[in-house]
């Protein structure tokens, strides 16, 4: 027998197993959670202007989009574990090239690598996710972990980039992912299980309904991202001291974490569209609020709430499409999408930036979560008042 298979296993829907399985959903898209220390760094570190840091980070995240959707193809051909472990090791080496790498277009292409095997790694995990009994809450628990991570990143990084140079960014991207191959043989077997005497294989999927869902899902994190990825220069074009945006992205991203334990409490207890709907128009409001960033007061209480109710809103929308097929197919298109939205906000921002300014992008953002809102109203709706095959 394996050494693997003599090593104990958790429950499989127990927590333990949604931290597990929230550690290995990070570690192929963990640079999503620092991209604000990230794309900053690589400005400061390279001295390169924030929009092509930015195209190296879009790069990364469109790069983990291919990846994705790469996973939604393998996912039933493949041992998840075995692909899991060669993409671990797989990003462990590129982080440690990209160490070495300081030119635009060498980073860009090797980012873009690292994005694809990330990306295959997170399709994976989703699609894992997808068969526990209750994907949000593990969805839930997987922002925990991201926005908990990500604070500390947020607030220790950029600090040490003046220090120790742009290297220090992807040496933290590759301590993650080794953690996270130590905590992989602790995870139980999760092979795609029979309900109620039909396969997984044979439910069928509603596409009109998956599409509007994933329409949600890529305007979603577009329109946060977008803004996310900057925010560190939004604060500076307002006025405010890197001393005080720091520990404001901190603590924004631990409170943040309140949103997603909101979600790992309450399931889907009261359904899906009501959380959805209510927590994108809150949203709304945070969003609009960084106009008067040049208010301290406003900029904190605009990246605590905005943090909230994104780590609220999206565990709902990834069960959302993890509900329509649970062999994890719709969970990796899910992923996909998500990464596709993650990698366009930043895009999307940098060319505003050089066009418009920061102003802009803010009504950029809004307008892209008010459509989001738009699209996930029918399908969540319609989740809620019937069975899957009714859909």
């Amino acid at each position: 027998m394996p050494l693997i298979d003599r090593l104990p296993k958790v429950a499989p829907d127990g927590l333990p197993a949604a931290v597990l399985l929230s550690f290995l959903a990070t570690a192929g898209l963990f640079y999503v959670n620092i991209m604000a220390a990230l794309v900053t760094g690589l400005s400061d570190g390279l001295g390169i202007k924030p929009a092509k840091a930015g195209l190296i980070a879009s790069a990364n995240v469109y790069g983990a989009a291919v990846g994705a959707l790469i996973a939604v193809f393998l996912i039933r051909r493949v041992s998840w574990r075995v692909a899991a472990t060669v993409a671990l090791l797989g990003l462990i080496v590129i982080d440690l090239l990209s160490t070495r790498v300081v030119s635009v277009l060498g980073l860009t292409a090797l980012r873009a690598c690292h994005g694809i095997v990330g990306g295959l790694l997170v399709g994976v995990a989703f699609g894992v996710i997808a068969r526990t009994r209750s994907p949000d809450r593990v969805f839930g628990m997987l922002l925990v972990v991201q926005f908990g991570i990500g604070g500390i990143g947020l607030w220790a990084l950029p600090p040490l980039v003046p220090m120790y140079g742009t290297g220090v960014l992807f040496l933290a991207l590759a301590a993650f992912s080794l953690a996270t191959l130590a905590m992989l043989p602790f995870l139980p077997a999760y092979p795609v299980a029979a309900e109620c005497g039909v396969t997984a294989k044979a439910l069928p999927i509603a596409r009109k309904p998956l599409a509007t869902t994933l329409a949600a899902i890529f305007l979603f994190q577009a329109g946060n991202m977008g803004l996310a990825a900057f925010i560190i220069g939004l604060g500076r074009n307002a006025g405010l001291s890197q001393d005080f945006i720091g520990p404001t992205l901190a603590a924004a991203n631990w409170l943040g974490a309140v949103g997603s334990i909101l979600v790992v409490a309450m399931g889907a207890r009261f359904g899906r569209a009501k959380p959805i709907l209510g927590s994108i128009v809150v949203t709304l409001i945070f969003t609009a609020a960084f106009w008067r960033s040049d208010i301290p007061a406003v900029y904190v209480a605009a990246n605590i709430g905005s943090a909230i109710v994104w780590a609220f809103t999206i565990p709902y929308l990834l069960g959302l499409a993890a509900a329509f097929d649970k062999v994890g197919r719709t969970a990796a298109l899910g992923g996909f999408c998500s990464k596709l939205g993650l990698a366009s906000g930043p895009l999307l921002t940098g060319l505003l930036l050089d066009w418009g300014g920061y102003r802009l992008t803010i009504v950029a953002a809004v307008l892209l979560l008010l459509l989001s809102g738009l699209a996930a109203a029918w399908p969540a709706r319609r989740l809620d008042r019937a069975p899957l095959s009714q859909i």
